[in-house]
C-alpha cells in the first residue's frame, strides 16, 4: 500500500478489493461522510471504483496511487459489489456517482454549502445549472467551468475555483484525469470536498440517457451504454469485463492456496 493514505478526520474504514482500498460504506455513511468533510473545513476527497477502474489502475500506476489518496473510495459498480462478496470481504452496497452528486446537491441546499462544477461543455453546464434551479433554488453555484482546458491552466483553473469560495466541488471529466486533477490540484481549490463526478453532469443535463432501473439493479449498466453506442464501445466493455473477471478468478485462486 502507498505511504499517501490519507488520515483525515471524516476518512471511513476500508477493506482490500482487487488492489484497492475500497470504502465499506453504504449510501447514507458516504453521505454522512460529505457532511462531516465540509464542517472540518479541512480537504477530503471523494473518488469512485468500478470494474474500468480497477482494470485501469492495475495497468497505470499514476491512477493507483491517486485513488490510494482518496479520503473515500467508493464501490460505484454492482460488479465490484458482487466480487466483494465472492472475495469474502462484502461491500455494504454500491454507491454510485450520479446519484450521490444528485443527492449532495440536496445536502448543499440544505446546509448553505457553495458548489463549484467543473468538467463538461458549456451548454451542458447551463442544463445542470437549469436543473439545480428547478429542483435547488436555495442552492448556490459559485461557478461553474468547462473541462477544456490544457493541463499548463490547472493551477489557473484551481485559483477560479478557490476565488469563488466554494465548499463543495464537483468534477466532471473522464477517468484518469479528473481522479489525477483532483489529487493534484485539489488541495488549492480551498473547498472541504471534491468529488469525482465523471459523467454525471452529462446525465443530469440529458445528454446521455441513463439505464433504466432494472438493468441497474442486474448490473448491467454497461450493457445499456454498448447498446447506446455499440461500435464505439463494444470491444472496450469486452476487454475490460474479461480482464476483470480474470482478476477476480486470480484473487479467487490465490485465497484457496
Amino acid at each position: 500500500m502507498p505511504a499517501t493514505t490519507p488520515m483525515h478526520s471524516a476518512q471511513r474504514p476500508t477493506q482490500p478489493l482487487l488492489g484497492l482500498p475500497c470504502a465499506t460504506v453504504s449510501v447514507a455513511g458516504a453521505r454522512d461522510f460529505a457532511v462531516e468533510a465540509v464542517e472540518s473545513g479541512r480537504f477530503h476527497s471523494v473518488l469512485f471504483a468500478n470494474a474500468a477502474k480497477v482494470v485501469m489502475a492495475e495497468r497505470d500506476a499514476v491512477l493507483r496511487e491517486a485513488l490510494y489518496k482518496a479520503d473515500l473510495l467508493a464501490a460505484d459498480g454492482q460488479s465490484l459489489v458482487w466480487a466483494s462478496k465472492v472475495l469474502g470481504t462484502p461491500l455494504p452496497e454500491r454507491v454510485a456517482g450520479i446519484d450521490y452528486m444528485i443527492d449532495l446537491l440536496g445536502v448543499a441546499e440544505t446546509h448553505g454549502w457553495r458548489v463549484f462544477l467543473l468538467g463538461g461543455r458549456d451548454e451542458v453546464l447551463e442544463q445542470v445549472r437549469a436543473f439545480c434551479r428547478e429542483n435547488h433554488p436555495g442552492l448556490t453555484i459559485a461557478g461553474t467551468h468547462n473541462g477544456y482546458f490544457d493541463a499548463e491552466r490547472d493551477p489557473e483553473i484551481a485559483a477560479v475555483v478557490r476565488a469563488s469560495g466554494a465548499d463543495l466541488l464537483f468534477v466532471g471529466m473522464p477517468s484518469p484525469r479528473k481522479e489525477y486533477w483532483i489529487v493534484d490540484h485539489g488541495p488549492a481549490t480551498g473547498v472541504a470536498l471534491a468529488v469525482a463526478s465523471g459523467g454525471s453532469f452529462d446525465v443530469i443535463a440529458g445528454a446521455v440517457r441513463r439505464a433504466p432501473m432494472l438493468w441497474q439493479r442486474a448490473g448491467l449498466e454497461w450493457l445499456w451504454r454498448v447498446v447506446q453506442e455499440p461500435r464505439r464501445l463494444w470491444r472496450r466493455y469486452l476487454d475490460t469485463n474479461s480482464r476483470f473477471l480474470a482478476m477476480v478468478a486470480r484473487e479467487k485462486i490465490r485465497q484457496r492456496r
